[in-house]
């Protein structure tokens, strides 16, 4: 299965429209992305080697969300101990780095000693324009360290339902009304703590600061600025697009949304209620910089940490598991750096 960024297949539409102005460019930016034909993602530059039927052993759920009116898919991957093991390569193509990551775990998994209690909940959240499976990795990994994982199709991506994106301003309330579901069927248990990916981690650093069930968040390469991120994939995969096109939307869309402006940066929201999270960067991060990403560590609550990850692009930094696991695991446990460093980590 591939990884497909979305972020621009709509600027396609740009070109042939006649009329090129920024309120189309805007609604296309807001359209949710699993309404697009998949033959406008750009080619994929990470890839995910699992069995795309392995997802079938945790059933497929649905709870309805909203207003406006969605149904979010959602699958529970309890702990269990699936021998989790992965490996990786990497090449240059086109002066671009791809990345390869393969994952073999044993599915059902044998119990383990969290299997009957476990030590809480992680919702984990993925990128845009892709879907669960993505950070289906992470829910074994983190399964096996005791952990109730749910992964969710967020609104408009994968199986979920949803014609428009609000890039965190509704997406905290569907996940809010995703953990009261858990919790009426007795699936929910507390501390809960959130793992997210790009768009999926600023949703992430969001919901924390409204949801004060959400007690941890590990936020890999949120975007700072949005605006930014999508002039940054622009200039990465479609360089020959006219930036006019781009920012000229980008200008329409709080207009679109009916928002402010600045309210869908991450750094608006930190800066107005300080959350604390564990940030984590790729060094080779083209769309979310590594110096971006630390600078919303600056903002964040006491406490926060930050890993920069070497060689990663954005693409690939959510699977260099033999980096971010344990510290990953260290901080969902409560633990710090520095506790981590002196048990020989």
């Amino acid at each position: 299965m591939r990884i497909k960024l979305y972020w621009l297949s709509m600027l396609v539409l740009l070109v042939l429209s006649t009329g090129g102005c920024g309120s189309f460019v805007a609604h296309r930016m807001a359209q949710a992305p699993n309404t697009y034909p998949t033959w406008f993602a750009p080619k994929a530059r990470v890839s995910l080697g699992f069995s795309p039927g392995f997802l079938t052993n945790f059933p497929a759920h649905f709870v309805e969300v909203g207003p406006p009116a969605a149904k979010l898919r959602y699958r529970v991957v309890e702990p269990a101990d699936y021998e989790l093991k992965s490996s990786s390569t990497n090449w240059l193509k086109h002066g671009q780095p791809h990345y390869d990551f393969t994952f073999h775990a044993n599915v059902p998994g044998q119990t383990n000693a969290w299997t009957g209690a476990p030590r809480g909940t992680v919702v984990l959240l993925h990128g845009y324009g892709i879907s669960m499976f993505a950070m289906a990795p992470w829910a074994l990994r983190l399964a096996q360290d005791g952990w109730r994982c749910v992964l969710v199709d967020l609104r408009g991506h994968g199986k979920s339902t949803g014609r428009r994106l609000y890039f965190g301003l509704q997406e905290t309330y569907d996940l809010t009304q995703l953990l009261d579901r858990l919790a009426q069927d007795g699936e929910l248990k507390q501390p809960v703590a959130v793992v997210g990916e790009s768009y999926g981690a600023a949703l992430a650093l969001r919901w924390e600061g409204v949801e004060p069930r959400v007690r941890k968040v590990v936020a890999i390469a949120p975007y700072a600025v949005l605006s930014n991120a999508v002039l940054n994939i622009s200039h990465d995969y479609v360089a020959w697009m006219p930036k006019s096109f781009i920012r000229a939307g980008l200008n329409k869309l709080p207009s679109v949304l009916e928002i402010q402006p600045g309210e869908l940066d991450s750094t608006t929201v930190l800066r107005r209620n300080p959350v604390a999270a564990l940030f984590v960067a790729g060094a080779e991060d083209k769309v979310a910089p590594a110096a971006e990403v630390d600078q919303l560590r600056a903002l964040a609550a006491p406490g926060s940490e930050f890993i920069a990850v070497p060689h990663a692009s954005h693409e690939a930094v959510t699977y260099f598991f033999d980096e971010l696991a344990a510290p990953v695991s260290a901080w969902l446990n409560g633990e710090s750096s520095r506790q981590q460093q002196a048990r020989g980590h």
